[in-house]
């Protein structure tokens, strides 16, 4: 692994402002390597991971976010799930659960009809239950990038572009969108999308943003708007797992007591709770409205 950009681990804005258009990169290093331990994955859904990460923080540049923003792949089969988070302050994590043994395709469309792509937005509100949105998307494309292009074309009828990449420890992405209500110029659009084209994995990967735009818009006066620091990061807590264990009901949560125990490991970031026997009945008789949703935001 050589010449890593300086903007590792960052997410950059910018605008294209002759050509009317909008966009945003990503490229992640260590925060990867945190959501890769995880694993090991093999090849092809560990690629599908990095760029799912790679993804959910490339969209809260473009949305408004102030919780969490995440992508989700569902499907029936050996690929059950694919799950990637960003918040607003940045961090990252993933996971995927697969059956061992299968071979996973690295076209999506292998995955069958009934596979979807869920992109959910959660902001927190004064109230008990975030405000939430999700689009859905079925997989008709090949590539996670496809159907990304497929999202934003039918849910935000805006012409969208997006490169994922997963290589030699890094992912990065790039994403650029036109201008809602501003045309640029009569080619502005039509030219940034053929440019886009000819940008190459190993360049996305390599080159620092300002090196990147300069090189590949140099007609569109790019302007970087503006850049935040991305690493791994779990919302998992012991104050969550007990909502969790308590939401299971008495005779699950104490069925989940064994050798005096209940052992609970975060998927996300390995980290282990324990709970003894009392720990657990003393969850089950809290009352039910003073314990917090497992899905509020933190």
């Amino acid at each position: 692994m050589t010449d890593l950009p300086p903007d590792s681990d960052r997410l950059s804005r910018f605008l294209l402002q002759t050509a009317g258009v909008r966009g945003v990169r990503v490229h992640l290093r260590d925060a990867w390597a945190e959501v890769r331990r995880n694993g090991p994955y093999p090849p092809a859904i560990e690629e599908l991971l990095g760029e799912a990460c790679v993804a959910s923080a490339l969209f809260t540049g473009h949305a408004k976010v102030d919780g969490r923003l995440s992508v989700q792949l569902r499907a029936p089969g050996p690929l059950r799930t694919l799950f990637a988070e960003c918040t607003a302050a940045g961090t990252i994590r993933g996971i995927a659960r697969y059956d061992e043994g299968t071979d996973v395709s690295r076209d999506l469309r292998a995955l069958g009809d009934e596979a979807l792509l869920a992109i959910t937005i959660e902001n927190p509100t004064p109230h008990r239950e975030p405000n939430r949105y999700q689009g859905l998307v079925g997989l008709t494309a090949e590539s996670l990038s496809g159907a990304f292009e497929d999202y934003f074309r039918q849910s935000e009828q805006l012409p969208t572009r997006v490169l994922l990449t997963v290589e030699d420890g890094e992912a990065a992405g790039l994403m650029l969108q036109k201008l809602p209500g501003d045309d640029g110029d009569d080619d502005g659009w039509n030219r940034a999308s053929l440019l886009f084209d000819t940008l190459s994995t190993s360049e996305l990967l390599r080159w620092p943003t300002e090196t990147l735009l300069s090189r590949l818009f140099p007609e569109d006066a790019p302007q970087l708007l503006g850049e935040r620091p991305l690493a791994f990061g779990c919302s998992c807590s012991r104050a969550r797992v007990e909502d969790m264990l308590a939401s299971l009901g008495a005779e699950e949560a104490r069925a989940a007591v064994v050798d005096g125990e209940a052992r609970v490991t975060c998927e996300f970031c390995g980290r282990n709770y324990s709970f003894t026997g009392e720990d657990v009945e003393r969850l089950l008789e809290t009352p039910a409205a003073d314990v917090e949703a497992s899905e509020r935001l933190q």
